[in-house]
């Protein structure tokens, strides 16, 4: 399929949910987000998203994951739903490309909003949050896994929770192996390169310790329990 094509539809998408959104946004009032840790950006407007991981390295992006989460479900996630997974009433913009084309989509919406007739549905960011608030939250919204990323994991999954939380771990190191080489088989609905998905985040918050089996383990809970 054509990237065209491709863009095309998600265009046709994102303006098909964005003019059924009925409920106005515009009566919350934004939450500020720290963004101190994050690399400067800047004071002109950007275009493309600087906070990828290839761009800034891991650690960076990590944080940058990390902060636009917290900046998501403080702002975003009413209507767009937790986890970016929308229920209906806005854009799912787990879908939206991680390229340029989309990343301009996103940062005119986080800027300007929108309005449709004289009715706010998504208030205007830009100025109160500012432009690295905007591309931490582009960035954690772009590592969304796709929809159905772990069935095929399930069970397995399943099996490795209750040895976590078992507290009866014989390597965690195997485990922390396997947790990593499923997190590379997750996708995103993006098409960006890295999934932050719950096996990802339980393979970094794993050591030789209890406490972190137990982290790791509730972890992986939560994001089974929405495959159910």
């Amino acid at each position: 399929m054509s990237a065209n094509i491709i863009r095309g539809g998600v265009a046709a998408f994102m303006l098909m949910s964005t003019t059924s959104l009925v409920i106005a946004h515009g009566d919350v009032s934004p939450q500020p987000v720290n963004t101190d840790a994050l690399p400067e950006v800047g004071e002109e407007w950007l275009t493309e998203n600087p906070y990828r991981e290839a761009k800034i390295g891991h650690d960076a992006w990590l944080k940058a994951v990390e902060i636009g989460a917290s900046g998501f479900t403080q702002n975003c996630a009413r209507c767009h739903g937790l986890g970016a997974v929308s229920g209906g009433l806005a854009p799912d913009l787990r879908y939206l490309e991680a390229e340029e084309y989309g990343d301009e989509w996103f940062i005119e919406r986080f800027r300007h909003g929108y309005t449709q007739d004289g009715t706010t549905k998504m208030p205007a960011f830009g100025d109160i949050l500012g432009q690295k608030a905007a591309w931490a939250i582009r960035t954690y919204v772009e590592t969304r896994p796709e929809d159905g990323a772990l069935d095929a994991h399930a069970t397995r999954l399943h099996e490795i929770r209750d040895e976590l939380a078992g507290g009866q771990v014989a390597d965690t190191g195997a485990i922390q192996k396997e947790l990593e080489m499923i997190s590379a088989e997750v996708k995103t609905a993006s098409g960006a390169p890295i999934a932050d998905s719950v096996t990802y985040e339980a393979a970094r918050i794993l050591s030789d310790t209890p406490e972190s089996w137990k982290k790791a383990a509730e972890v992986l809970t939560v994001g089974l329990s929405a495959t159910q």
